[in-house]
């Protein structure tokens, strides 16, 4: 029979991956019928994707103070006036749309982005709420959030465009009672505080983490697939419209494309394992020039879905294998600053990209066509640390060292050990993909075999 505190475990899981489904049905609500919004209101096309952009903005902005604000008052707290603020985003957004203010869309989906940027630490919670055994599992629930927003996140704004006037007002306040669902869930969340840990070394300044070959190469790999991802993204609805497809046809393509944003989580993990970062990076790649070449195919229904999906795949390959390469280059000590750094570049590049999507009137195949340069960097980049080869250590071990001398205690039974070299069970492997989307956690964890520690 289960035990209490194991049962109250997996309640928490359970209420952060439903936390998670409803923060991304948000984001993707917002992606799908923002763009479409943006147009009916602004003075010129070029600010149609500008409430998208600001939500970016708003996740650039509060992603650092939230951090910090988090660790002072605690997840619940925190969680909570994140959602809150969600919740404020899509009234105003509302607002906007029917006063005809597009000032006060973009307010409101800066709103949005605030939420998200609180939201983006749900998946640490989930392994803080965890214990080692089903930290796996825990991230892996907290991810397939994802597949239920790819479902759920368009279908609600395609519900939402015509249900009020004028036109995607309704949708806003969907989004608005969405994120109310999920401010009065988190209110049952309970995080333990995580022990203290001391760091065996100093941490290095945050100049000389970034001028690793190795950081520099998975930053580069992360803000490709983000910013390719969202230019097209957010330029797909626009485009499918002006093409004369419906709402219903543009919603479909996205649900498509987010299922293959995070559908393949299931394996990257054991292709990162089999194969190598750089090789899983390097398809990335190949499949977002896929994604390209399938723009040309023409304008058709399947041209668009079949684009999609194939972006929604080179995405995951290259983020998934680019944050696996990107733990290896920092200590626990250097985390914090480090993955800030990463999220910070990455949702700059993102905003910087949304705001192209309505600038550049290139036309649809066009503009995937100026991808390809870029692409073509990215593919170059990887095959120089592939050449030149890696200052890391190998992935498949890890040496840990306690503070101050040859030894450290285990979390679960507090049994001191020697320095020694650690090799990652299969399990840790194969959950390569999880652990690579919560940022890669430096916990460590018991198997049947080896004490590792999950890199």
């Amino acid at each position: 029979m289960m035990s209490t505190a194991a049962s109250q475990m997996h309640r928490q899981v359970l209420l952060l991956a439903f936390a998670q489904a409803l923060f991304q049905t948000a984001t993707v609500l917002v992606m799908t019928v923002g763009s479409l919004a943006g147009a009916q209101l602004a003075i010129a096309p070029e600010l149609a994707t500008a409430p998208i952009a600001a939500m970016f903005l708003g996740t650039a902005i509060g992603i650092v103070p939230a951090s910090m604000w988090m660790a002072r008052v605690g997840r619940r707290v925190g969680f909570v006036a994140g959602t809150i603020a969600g919740v404020a985003g899509g009234l105003v957004a509302a607002t906007g749309i029917a006063v005809g203010s597009l000032l006060l869309l973009c307010l409101g989906t800066c709103l949005v982005g605030i939420y998200q940027s609180f939201a983006q630490f749900y998946r640490f919670a989930a392994s803080e709420v965890a214990d080692d055994r089903f930290r796996p599992r825990a991230i892996s629930l907290v991810l397939a959030g994802g597949i239920m927003a790819a479902v759920a996140g368009p279908a609600l704004g395609r519900l939402g465009g015509p249900w009020l006037q004028p036109a995607y007002s309704g949708s806003f306040l969907i989004l608005a009672a969405v994120c109310l669902v999920g401010a009065g869930l988190l209110m049952g969340l309970r995080v333990p505080p995580r022990p203290a840990t001391v760091s065996s070394e100093p941490a290095r300044p945050l100049s000389v983490i970034m001028r690793q070959p190795d950081y520099l190469v998975a930053l580069f790999g992360a803000v490709t697939g983000s910013g390719v991802m969202i230019l097209a993204m957010t330029a797909t609805p626009l485009a499918m419209v002006h093409h004369h497809h419906g709402l219903d046809q543009a919603s479909l393509v996205i649900q498509l494309h987010v299922l293959g944003m995070f559908l393949p989580s299931l394996f990257t993990g054991s292709l990162v394992a089999r194969f190598g970062a750089l090789q899983v990076m390097g398809a990335g790649i190949a499949l977002l020039v896929g994604q390209v070449l399938m723009t040309l195919s023409g304008t058709s229904f399947y041209s668009f879905a079949g684009a999609l999906v194939l972006l929604g795949l080179g995405w995951n390959f290259l983020y998934v294998a680019g944050t696996s390469l990107l733990t290896r280059t920092y200590s626990t000590a250097e985390k914090a600053k480090a993955q800030a750094a990463n999220d910070l570049i990455v949702y700059m590049v993102g905003l910087a990209a949304s705001l192209c999507a309505g600038i550049l009137h290139l036309g649809w195949q066009t503009m995937n066509l100026f991808l390809l340069p870029w692409l073509g960097l990215a593919a170059a980049a990887v095959l120089w640390l592939a050449l030149r080869g890696s200052s890391l250590p190998p992935p498949d071990t890890v040496t840990t060292r306690a503070a101050g001398g040859g030894a450290f205690v285990t979390p679960f039974n507090n049994r001191a050990m020697s320095t020694s070299t650690l090799t990652p069970c299969v399990a840790c492997v194969r959950h390569a993909s999880l652990v690579a989307f919560a940022r890669a956690h430096m916990d460590l964890h018991l198997c049947s075999r080896y004490i590792y520690a999950c890199v």
